[in-house]
């Protein structure tokens, strides 16, 4: 179960990242919803490193998790996993005015903390 639990974490994290630059970037890249300019350039820069920091540490993690499943049993691991969380939740709240990428991270900071509970209680 802890290894599911970290499959899903990771997976969650690099899927919605994947799907925020898609929808965020791409999408209204392609139906030029913002004028060029210095607060279009800042926008589509603030979302794409949301995005693809989501998703390089989340396919990191799932390579990571993969070679070891008793990753998260390591302190160091899940302080640092539980760090990552904790700054894009910060910065979700901080400079992106809706609530769907904090849905999304608070989502996988639960999956995270389950994945790190179950782990550790596991015999």
């Amino acid at each position: 179960m802890a290894r599911y639990l970290t499959y899903a974490a990771f997976g969650w994290l690099t899927l919605t990242g994947t799907a925020h630059f898609a929808i965020d970037v791409v999408s209204q890249h392609l139906r030029g919803k913002h004028l060029p300019g210095p607060e279009t350039t800042l926008y589509y820069g603030l979302h794409s490193a949301f995005a693809m920091g989501q998703v390089l540490f989340g396919l990191m993690c799932l390579w990571a998790a993969r070679r070891e499943p008793e990753l998260l049993r390591d302190p160091w691991v899940a302080a640092l996993a539980v760090a990552g969380g904790a700054a894009w939740l910060a910065l979700t709240f901080l400079a992106m005015s809706y609530r769907e990428p904090r849905i999304n991270v608070a989502i996988f900071v639960a999956l995270l903390l389950a994945a790190i509970v179950a782990v550790r209680t596991r015999a």
